[in-house]
């Protein structure tokens, strides 16, 4: 389970970095989700890879719950914020202006679907 969040979450971080970020707001948190999330699972399997697990008295299955549970909650909110910005895709980037720029290009918009796509995998 930590070697999908973690390559999933990868995927999603490069993914949204590799677009210009149009709603600097709202694609900071998926990035912020993004990496804090990749952070804590890399700490999470490090504390049972090198058997830091039998030395720390607490119930790790509460642990992992608590973390998973908290994952999701944090990955669905990343991903109804990036759905919300690839669904904005067809309005002008700025309203009162006479070109036609759109907020997300065509490229920036097939790689926001497949950021969503992927951190809604991560939910699962």
């Amino acid at each position: 389970v930590f070697l999908s969040l973690q390559l999933f979450g990868t995927i999603v971080w490069i993914l949204v970095a590799s677009t210009q970020v149009p709603l600097p707001l709202l694609q900071g948190w998926v990035m912020f989700v993004a990496v804090t999330a990749w952070f804590l699972s890399i700490v999470f399997l490090s504390v049972f890879l090198f058997g830091y697990a039998n030395r720390i008295a607490i119930n790790w299955n509460q642990a992992d719950f608590i973390f998973h549970g908290a994952t999701f909650v944090f990955y669905f909110g990343a991903f109804l914020l990036q759905a919300a910005t690839t669904s904005l895709h067809h309005f002008p980037r700025k309203f009162n202006s006479t070109t036609q720029e759109r907020i997300l290009t065509g490229r920036e918009y097939n790689i926001s679907i497949a950021a969503s796509v992927c951190i809604l995998y991560t939910c699962i």
